[in-house]
């Protein structure tokens, strides 16, 4: 009889995944816990099996745009694909965005709000994207003071109604690049009813079926540079839904997101409102910021589970010389060191959510304020670990996708699988909302601010320091002499810049690593005290045992030398 390889299934995504119910149990008051636990169960069913299904039948359908139509009208329409639409439904019911900003949970919104998500994110073909910037839109525009759209449009980001609910774009990239956005060309001008228009061309633009956007514009007479960048708001369809000025180029062919519709727009008088004053916009545009890298982080978490629970359940049906992958100690050791690393950057993303739902929280509480307008404690850690949660789970979710494919074996290359999508979405996450050494920069301006780099040390010292177990003690001392030497390390290169930023990298990611592995320590200890933390101690065991402590100053003129030669 013929060899038919099984292939990996998923359950449910809730039930079978243990360090995500240990968090909601340690983390969320009984109570709430009660309340929303069967939803979490219910969501992680729906995740795992008939969208999963779904997913993999809908593989094929991408973004398709039509510039024209049979009678020579321009219209640019996008068609997203059939399990997009469903999302959007999906995305509005179950409260995606709007989870995050009801009150009820109170400081625990955040985490509700994420534990959804990291449900379904790697199930609904990157419709996170979308969210991210729609949740990044609606912080934005509340912290704006601009109550005019915050009545008009951040009522319509928060509905649960899937008829009104809105998503927003964020359109920064231009030719000029992504990062130093100081390069911006489009240019905002008033027309003669005293009407912002916009004019220029945005080299990137995702969820481009949005229904609203925030960009940057420099309004004539501005001075050059991100100081003289303004944030506006613009709709894209006038009532007839036809596009208000916009021209859309083409959609950009991507190694990965491919059902993201991410296009090249030419603004050619496009009507918009001024958000806040008329420059500093990229300043205007921080909360955005914050909220999609904190969605980049939570996303990544979800990816890897998703890659780990696919190749676990492989390994578990795939024999090969007479026995099952499970049981081949190198395939074991391969799957441990994945989990681990997954676990850390899990408890890595909800910290983030924790944190901003208590500094979202005490902001309502003091009557609003926009983001960094305290210096609490909770402020300077979230300013802290945004990038830097960012940038090691970017990094880590690469890996692990890559380690899963090779899980696969042949069956991880080929299409039609869909395990390649598993890599080449994940690509994504180390370049968007700020590529790796963008972010690496980021941290080490942040961590000059007084009190910062104490802040974040604190918090690696107190969570590694709740191990009582003698077996979880060389785990947490690694993770405390990681940061302190991070901490020394950034003291001694002082103000030779030069140093700073060739280590840069490498002091983030310690900085990263140290304190997934303290989060690591501190569930151990948290499930042993329960009786139940053999498979947690086991995850900060074997996380110790990989590199965490990375700072050491490499030779400037042994780098220079290695790319001579190395290309044109």
């Amino acid at each position: 009889m013929a060899f038919f390889q099984a292939p990996p299934q998923l359950g449910n995504l809730y039930d079978d995944d243990a360090l995500l119910r240990e968090y909601v149990s340690r983390t969320l008051p009984a109570a709430m816990r009660a309340e929303v636990e069967p939803e979490y169960r219910e969501i992680g069913a729906l995740a795992g099996g008939e969208l999963y299904r779904a997913q993999l039948a809908d593989r094929e359908n991408e973004p398709v745009l039509t510039q024209w139509d049979p009678w020579g009208h321009r219209i640019d329409h996008i068609e997203v694909s059939p399990l997009w639409k469903r999302a959007q439904v999906i995305a509005a019911e179950r409260g995606l965005v709007a989870a995050g900003y009801e009150p009820r949970w109170g400081p625990h919104a955040r985490v509700h709000q994420f534990v959804l998500n990291y449900l379904l994110n790697a199930s609904l073909d990157v419709y996170s994207c979308p969210l991210a910037m729609t949740d990044g839109a609606a912080r934005t525009l509340l912290d704006s003071g601009n109550q005019a759209l915050v009545d008009h449009a951040v009522r319509r980001l928060l509905s649960r109604d899937p008829r009104t609910m809105w998503t927003s774009g964020q359109w920064m990239t231009e030719r000029t690049g992504g990062s130093d956005v100081g390069q911006s060309e489009t240019v905002a001008r008033k027309d003669a009813e005293g009407q912002w228009r916009l004019y220029g061309t945005k080299w990137f633009t995702s969820a481009t079926t949005s229904e609203m956007a925030l960009t940057l514009a420099r309004p004539e007479g501005n001075p050059p540079g991100s100081r003289g960048l303004a944030l506006f708001y613009l709709e894209l369809r006038d009532d007839d839904g036809l596009l208000r000025n916009i021209e859309v180029n083409r959609l950009k062919d991507k190694l990965g997101t491919r059902k993201v519709p991410t296009a090249e727009l030419t603004l050619a008088g496009t009507p918009a409102t001024l958000v806040a004053e008329p420059r500093d916009g990229v300043r205007a545009i921080t909360p955005m910021l914050g909220l999609t890298r904190t969605w980049n982080t939570v996303c990544a978490a979800s990816g890897m589970r998703r890659a780990v629970a696919l190749a676990c359940d492989f390994a578990r049906k795939r024999r090969v010389f007479g026995e099952a992958l499970v049981d081949k100690p190198l395939h074991v050791d391969t799957l441990a060191g994945m989990v681990a690393e997954t676990d850390g950057a899990c408890l890595m993303a909800f910290l983030l959510t924790e944190v901003l739902g208590r500094v979202e929280h005490a902001r309502r509480a003091a009557g609003g304020g926009a983001q960094g307008a305290g210096d609490s404690y909770d402020e300077r850690l979230l300013r802290a670990l945004t990038s830097i949660a960012k940038l090691t789970t970017g990094k880590q979710a690469v890996a692990v996708a890559s380690e899963a494919l090779e899980c696969f074996g042949g069956g991880g290359y080929i299409e039609d699988t869909g395990f390649p999508r598993l890599l080449a979405d994940a690509q994504v996450l180390s370049i968007w909302e700020g590529t790796t050494n963008v972010l690496s920069l980021e941290t080490l301006r942040a961590l000059t601010e007084p009190g910062l780099l104490e802040a974040f040390a604190i918090e690696v010292h107190q969570r590694a320091g709740k191990a009582t177990d003698p077996a979880l003690a060389g785990a947490a001392q690694a993770a405390q002499t990681a940061v302190d030497r991070a901490a020394l390390w950034a003291a001694d290169a002082g103000e030779d810049r030069p140093r700073l930023e060739a280590g840069a990298r490498r002091f983030a990611m310690t900085l990263g690593r140290a304190l997934e592995l303290a989060l690591l320590v501190e569930h151990a200890a948290w499930c042993g005290s329960d009786g139940h933390g053999e498979r947690a101690t086991a995850a900060a065991r074997r996380f110790a045992r990989e590199a965490i402590d990375l700072t050491r100053d490499l030779d400037r003129a042994e780098s220079d030398a290695l790319l001579e030669g190395a290309g044109a």
